[in-house]
């Protein structure tokens, strides 16, 4: 089809393709190009074979472009938008809106697009500028499942308008009814899916699933209002195991421990609300709370297996004392005697000729005091005074955490884990055989539970073995930032030692003491 004929020149398309015949020299490269802008549907792609052409009019045809169509589509990679070029005149699209429109439609129906066309009125179209006409929907992704357990309260003294540390009022225990609210979570939900411009349908990502954490022993899940809510079966004192809310059992002491009592050995938290007296014990699983104001005088042994222990009125050790938490320790002062946490120490006022072995130690920065005995931690110690002014010897060691030791834990945990893991996918493929029956015999019910019973166990073992891996992976982040504090005054007499860096005070220091390029900044 010719497009143009003059004296000089003749431009045809053959299919997609633009061809030239230049019959007579003299026709500018500025005038073809102000010529071509009445063919919009013209596209050169051969600028060098055109110049050649019109110098030396040769009479040959030869390809210099292509020859567009009036409409061009284009989708999206994604398929979420389409728009529309159109290679005519402004004036041909002006006088012939209506066809214009009519064509566009074809040409969206011709590349298939169908969903959230928009019109284009004509005043918008810029010949041979591209312009939105169509628009998909994007997928709306699901909310995650939200986690809301009952607030444990935080475990530390309260403090007072004048700034000061109330060590009698530590928002120990708190006490839990059978049937008590523990927590909830509210599921995820899948989202709404999306459409393209083609009509398709793209899914929504549903939200992330995230596990509620609670000891089934002392608690159960029932589903209500769309949620899952997490009640107690018994009645007792809320605690935290591992990273799972528990419910232990709860054995009040309404006075002292000792002849009347006997030592006590309890699978739970025990509240006394006297004293323990001299030469007797108290173990339990759980947390325990000595609530009388004049602390504990003498007792053997104090231990709480996995919980705390808080003693409000102090210790009066006589050298022969033990307290032993898994988890942390607070106390108002400590004299002669040895406490042990796998958390924190915490203590109050003064801790006087006693051992101190904790993860972290620390008696009130503003005005505590270590005199003599020793405090081991594996973090960091912080005390406001250490030793005393007749230079009584103290030692404040950090053993911080064998790098090694800890890393190979990890991988026995984690090796542990994945064989759960395992375990746990191969007892739901089961679970699931058996759930696609449509009737279970007597055995085969039986069976089902069992292996129920076994996959609820397996993930709480999971779950607390989740949690182990994280805290021991928290420790190994920790290495390089162990620290002793001393706020005011670090007397002669005071030793403090870092792995293998140590130093003697023979004068009086304050500071935050560390190794720094493996030296101690003291």
């Amino acid at each position: 089809m010719t497009i143009i004929h003059n004296d000089y020149f003749a431009l045809e398309n053959r299919g997609d393709k633009v061809l030239i015949q230049v019959t007579q020299p003299g026709f500018s490269l500025k005038q073809f190009d102000f010529t071509l802008r009445s063919y919009p549907r013209i596209k050169l792609t051969n600028f060098a074979t055109l110049k050649t052409a019109l110098e030396q009019a040769t009479s040959e045809w030869q390809e210099i472009g292509l020859w567009l169509p009036n409409i061009e589509v284009d989708i999206a990679k994604d398929k979420m938008s389409a728009t529309v070029t159109i290679y005519e005149t402004l004036d041909a699209i002006m006088q012939d809106s209506e066809a214009i429109q009519m064509q566009i439609a074809t040409a969206l129906a011709t590349h298939k697009v169908v969903y959230g066309i928009t019109p284009i009125p004509s005043e918008m179209i810029v010949p041979g500028k591209a312009v939105l006409a169509a628009r998909g929907v994007e997928p709306i992704d699901g909310e995650d499942a939200k986690i809301t357990y009952l607030p444990k309260p935080e475990r530390k003294p309260v403090i007072k308008e004048d700034g000061k540390a109330d060590y009698y009022d530590m928002n120990f225990i708190t006490e839990i009814r059978e049937g008590s609210w523990l927590g909830e979570k509210v599921l995820a939900t899948d989202g709404i899916a999306g459409t393209n411009v083609l009509g398709e349908t793209i899914p929504a990502k549903k939200g992330r699933d995230f596990p509620i954490r609670y000891d089934k022993k002392s608690s159960y899940e029932e589903e209500q209002d769309g949620k899952i809510v997490i009640r107690s079966k018994i009645s007792g004192i809320l605690t935290d195991d591992k990273g799972m809310i528990k419910v232990s059992h709860h054995l009040p002491i309404a006075g002292d421990v000792g002849v009347e009592t006997g030592n006590l050995q309890f699978d739970g938290s025990i509240t006394i609300r006297g004293t323990v007296t001299a030469g007797f014990k108290v173990i339990a699983k759980g947390d325990i709370s000595i609530e009388g104001t004049n602390g504990v005088s003498g007792a053997t042994l104090i231990k709480s297996l996995d919980g705390d222990i808080y003693i409000r009125g102090g210790i009066f050790g006589l050298g022969k004392t033990m307290i032993e938490a898994g988890g942390s320790i607070y106390v108002k002062h400590v004299n002669e005697a040895h406490l042990i946490a796998g958390q924190e120490i915490n203590i109050g006022a003064y801790a006087l000729g006693s051992t101190l072995q904790a993860h972290t130690i620390t008696v009130d920065e503003r005005k505590g005091k270590i005199m003599g005995g020793e405090a081991i931690a594996k973090s960091s110690i912080t005390t406001a005074i250490s030793g005393n002014h007749l230079e009584r010897r103290t030692n404040l060691i950090i053993d911080s955490v064998n790098k090694q030791e800890v890393y190979a834990a990890i991988q026995e945990r984690a090796k542990a884990f994945k064989e759960n893991q395992q375990r746990i996918t191969e007892l739901e493929r089961v679970l699931a055989q058996l759930d696609q029956l449509p009737k279970l015999e007597p055995k085969q019910q039986q069976m089902r539970d069992q292996l129920k019973a076994q996959h609820t166990t397996l993930l709480d073992t999971l779950m607390k073995e989740d949690f182990e891996i994280k805290e021991m992976m928290e420790k190994v982040r920790q290495t390089g930032k162990e620290e002793i504090t001393v706020t005011k005054k670090a007397h002669p007499g005071t030793y403090i030692q870092i792995g293998k860096k140590s130093s003697l005070f023979t004068k009086e220091k304050k500071g935050r003491f560390k190794l720094e390029f493996g030296e101690l900044n003291v």
